[in-house]
């Protein structure tokens, strides 16, 4: 019998995919670079790089990489945020038939230490902003090799040697550093890299569908972080799952070539990072946003010129229509505003739609199965306030704690099984083993339930879950109600002690207006939820603390001041 969620599928969208059509994902890059060879692939401050100049960069960049004599699937690094140079290692890194380990550009030294030594990573591409953090810990990690790359290394020699010297010099983005090369380390810059690599000839990747292809780190808000292992096979799933889900709502492109999407995101993050590989696959075209919390540039980049796919987070959203000129955009060609990374808001949501005119489409995802993993219809009329049906050749199941699957409506833990979930996590069986249950199916912790359609409703994290008086209480429920309060930009709820009720609710508020006070607020909070979920504190705030993503940090704001 088939699942009860395909019977709700948009028409067209078919129930499986084959990952088996590619080799690897070295194969489905370079297959597009050759078919897409004039289209154009990225603009970063208004330069543009074609897939022709994708292919012999990357080539070159690969090249260089084999030459260093690294073993087959050897880790290189990635830390730079959403510049040209991204793409150009990734692709680099998967053509040499290496193994991509993405890294927060703004990650602190302790971190990033943990990230170079857990994944063994031997080589690392980096942009010079970021070298102050790599060098305070570079001796106590497996790094012999540093690829270091500025700001305006691929923007043009005469505009890219302005950047360079204003990201230095006015702005002084670029902190001082020092690496230290002991033991054999060796540094060499961007272009030196690319110049010895146009020396040599690419050899062709020796990995199978099975190799690893990126150790994807999750958040680490329970710990230290993992690397989720993904492997090509998991990669070219996940690209074949979102171009299927998304095919309906860019059909009125005659030509998917002709789509232009906005990389607002940080492309080392999973979700955006699946987009830009969608965008490969499909030899479409991305608009680079290496600042996005710059909002006033955002917009003006967002005005050049026509976008059809705008992926982000509520916060992302939230952000841009508090921006007038964000609102008085030309939201013609808009065809698919994809929400995820967080839980989206009906308030943003209605807003959103109100302003754009296009539905706030939410998905959920996370590391461990390459992004989306479930999604609303790109067809939906409507934010729907789930997070949709499973994706093709997803199976997702609710379980109680014994792994056992639970009836319909009932809440349990949301367990998901496809061709695009992790294998594991990297040198770590325990943890892998506690992550699958045992008809292989991996555990989220996230807290949902299934509807008669197959449409999944995040109720809420394990972890974030706040018991007042023995009666569950799930932020996301709560956070929803209130973003609909008239001059609520965002919020969050968090659980602090409290002697009588166990814990009690402590809400943080960003208003647009001084005009709503804690009275005001309160008394909404009465008047829409029941008495156990109402909040006992209320703390306006300016501003929220936020992952790089823009997911918010709940765990921070349990933190004591």
């Amino acid at each position: 019998m088939d699942p009860i969620w395909l019977q709700n599928y948009p028409a067209g969208v078919a129930p499986t995919v084959d990952p088996g059509a590619y080799q690897s994902v070295a194969q489905l890059i370079e297959e597009s670079l050759q078919k897409n060879a004039d289209q154009p692939f990225s603009v970063c401050m208004d330069r543009w790089m074609h897939y022709r100049d994708l292919d012999q960069l990357s080539a070159r960049l690969g090249a260089w990489l084999q030459g260093l004599g690294l073993e087959s699937g050897a880790r290189v690094a990635i830390m730079l945020p959403n510049v040209p140079q991204f793409a150009v290692a990734m692709a680099a890194v998967l053509r040499a038939g290496y193994t991509c380990v993405n890294v927060n550009p703004l990650y602190t030294g302790r971190e990033l230490e943990h990230q170079l030594k857990d994944s063994g990573a031997s080589a690392i591409v980096i942009l010079e902003n970021f070298a102050h953090t790599l060098g305070s810990v570079l001796e106590r990690t497996p790094i012999q090799q540093i690829c270091i790359t500025s700001l305006g290394d691929l923007l043009g020699p005469i505009y890219g040697r302005w950047i360079r010297f204003a990201a230095r010099h006015l702005a002084k983005m670029v902190p001082a550093y020092t690496l230290p090369l002991t033991g054999g380390r060796q540094v060499t810059t961007f272009p030196e890299a690319l110049a010895q690599g146009a020396q040599r000839t690419l050899r062709p990747s020796p990995a199978t569908l099975d190799s690893i292809a990126f150790l994807q780190y999750t958040g680490g808000t329970t710990g230290l972080s993992k690397g989720a292992i993904l492997t090509h096979r998991n990669i070219i799933a996940a690209t074949l799952q979102a171009e299927a889900w998304f095919s309906p709502a860019l059909s009125r492109l005659s030509d998917p070539r002709q789509l232009h999407s906005i990389a607002a995101l940080p492309l080392y993050h999973i979700f955006a990072l699946t987009l830009c590989l969608l965008a490969i696959r499909q030899g479409s075209s991305l608009s680079l946003i290496p600042n996005p919390r710059d909002i006033a540039k955002f917009v003006g980049v967002l005005k050049k010129r026509p976008f059809h796919l705008l992926p982000g987070v509520n916060t992302l959203f939230n952000a841009l229509l508090q921006n007038p000129q964000f609102r008085a955009l030309d939201f013609s060609h808009l065809c698919l505003t994809q929400a995820g990374g967080m839980a989206a808001s009906e308030g943003t949501a209605r807003e959103w739609k109100k302003v754009t005119g296009s539905t706030m489409i939410e998905g959920w995802g996370m590391s461990e199965t390459c992004a989306i993993g479930t999604n609303n219809p790109v067809t939906n009329p409507q934010y729907s306030g789930n997070i949709g049906l499973p994706l093709p050749g997803i199976s997702v199941a609710i379980k109680d704690e014994n792994g056992q699957d639970l009836p319909l409506d009932v809440p349990g833990e949301l367990c998901i099984q496809g061709p695009n979930v992790m294998t594991g996590y990297y040198n770590q069986p325990q943890e892998t083993a506690r992550a699958f249950t045992d008809d292989g199916y991996l555990r989220t912790g996230d807290i949902a339930q299934m509807d008669a359609q197959g449409c999944v409703r995040i109720i809420d994290r394990k972890k974030d879950m706040i018991l007042v008086s023995g009666f569950n209480v799930y932020p996301n429920e709560l956070e929803n109600v209130v973003s609909l309060c008239t001059h609520v930009v965002e919020c969050a709820a968090v659980g602090v002690p409290d002697e009588k009720q166990g814990e009690a609710i402590k809400l943080f508020v960003v208003r647009s207006s001084e005009a709503l006070d804690e009275e005001m607020l309160m008394r909404y909070c009465s008047e829409n939820l029941t008495g156990y979920k109402r909040p006992k504190y209320i703390e306006f705030r300016d501003a929220l603390p936020k992952t790089n993503v823009g997911k918010i940090l709940r765990r921070e704001l349990r933190s004591p001041q």
